[in-house]
């Protein structure tokens, strides 16, 4: 494993091509009048491999190191970690690096998968923040027409990776773990397989190719490989359909890793899983800090946050948007739109001060005005504090779409957000004189 320096510069870096929801053809996409798009498999096929980087190398370099030494309270423990890493907490950030053919942990792709680790030697926890990828934040050196928070490995490597996270969440973050998925399934092979209870039945024949019946069960690499795939689960009962459930799931992978590393691997069997491994991950992190890390792992209670939820999740229109890159527009696309005073305050019990997406604020809800046909969608507005009222305003036949005065972005986001069906189209209107939303049929 070797660390590395970025693979670009903010000058002449390649734009990022819009991987999640293409940009519309012209005279077809939101404010142009055209048709409107139903959102049809928002996220491609994608594989989940940085999530479990972490429990893979700490656990498990903790767990050879004990069982090597065969003496129950020796080795590695507690007092080495906080010799090594000190009483402050390490923030530690995973990314798993979806480029396709990838012959490098550090091939130019984006960070499909992106967790936070807050290790708290002296609380004996770690915690594991999933950050959405699709987060909406600011570029302002940088040619990126769909400021994504997963395109900061695309453009910057690990580097701006961890400048972009540590920003957006008020946090310091020390160090990095990027990770393909090329040696995962191996990986998983060589610890045996995993336990996993599968709450409902799964049935994604074409995205991630998972087909599950519901409960407990014995899975392969492949198997696992399949499962944390799954946001367009088509059997009908509303379980792993999106990508906030993939993220919960993904950290449920890691806790069935960690226990079957921790129960059942020989030592033997662990440095074959370590060797397997360390061929598909990279890090600025010494064999010391992994060593501490380890301790504070294997004696630590997990914990996992997620970033914003499903109602943060909305279609953004082609428009200007100063300072979010250096042309100070954004391409269409889904995006997750992500309050930083709520981060913060989430955040706050681990030290977060100062979260920011890059961009400002968004507005007080009590500072919005909206108006809608619908009471369902009235009641939400309301309940979310929005200055909101009922009127004439049509019903759709597809997405919910909230319509804004031209420059009115900020507080359409603000709606959008107290819509909270995911599905909602943001959309410029000369039309209007105030947001109005229509419900979608």
């Amino acid at each position: 494993m070797s660390e590395p320096g970025a693979p670009g510069t903010p000058e002449g870096v390649p734009e990022v091509v819009p991987e999640v929801v293409p940009s519309p053809a012209p005279g077809t996409g939101p404010g142009t009048g055209g048709g409107r798009r139903r959102r049809s498999g928002r996220y491609g096929p994608r594989v989940l491999a940085a999530a479990l980087a972490f429990i893979v190398l700490v656990i498990a370099a903790g767990a050879a190191e004990v069982l090597t030494k065969r003496t129950p309270g020796e080795g590695l423990g507690p007092s080495i970690a906080t010799a090594v890493l000190g009483t402050e907490p390490t923030n530690i950030l995973l990314i798993g690096n979806n480029a396709r053919g990838a012959t490098s942990p550090l091939a130019q792709g984006q960070g499909d998968i992106l967790f936070l680790v807050h290790v708290d030697p002296v609380k004996h926890e770690v915690v594991f923040i999933s950050i959405p990828r699709d987060t909406l934040v600011a570029y302002p050196q940088w040619n990126d027409p769909v400021p994504k928070i997963k395109s900061a490995f695309y453009m910057g490597g690990p580097q701006l990776a961890m400048q972009t996270a540590s920003r957006l969440v008020g946090m310091p973050v020390q160090g990095y773990v990027v990770a393909d998925f090329q040696g995962f399934a191996a990986a998983i092979n060589a610890v045996g397989g995993l336990e996993i209870d599968i709450q409902y039945p799964i049935y994604d024949p074409i995205h991630s190719h998972a087909v599950f019946k519901a409960g407990l069960q014995h899975l392969n690499g492949a198997d696992v490989l399949a499962y944390i795939r799954v946001r367009q689960n088509q059997a009908g009962n509303g379980y792993r359909v999106n990508d906030f459930q993939r993220m919960s799931a993904a950290y449920g992978i890691m806790g069935a890793l960690k226990k079957q590393v921790l129960t059942h691997l020989s030592p033997g069997e662990i440095g074959r899983l370590l060797s397997i491994w360390q061929a598909d991950a990279a890090t600025n992190l010494n064999q010391a800090q992994l060593a501490a890390l380890a301790a504070t792992a294997l004696h630590a209670k997990f914990v996992h946050l997620t970033l914003g939820s499903l109602a943060d999740s909305m279609q953004l229109p082609t428009t200007a948007l100063p300072g979010v890159n250096r042309e100070g527009q954004i391409d269409g696309a889904y995006y997750d739109v992500i309050s930083s005073q709520e981060i913060e305050r989430q955040l706050a019990p681990y030290g977060a001060q100062n979260a920011s997406t890059g961009l400002p604020p968004l507005p007080a809800p009590s500072t919005v005005k909206a108006m809608t046909g619908n009471p369902t969608l009235l009641a939400r507005l309301k309940a979310a504090g929005i200055n909101a009222q009922s009127g004439p305003v049509p019903s759709t036949s597809g997405d919910t779409v909230v319509l804004y005065p031209p420059g009115d972005l900020a507080q359409a986001e603000v709606v959008g957000r107290a819509v909270a069906q995911s599905t909602e189209v943001l959309e410029p209107s000369s039309a209007v004189s105030e947001i109005e939303v229509e419900a979608g049929g």
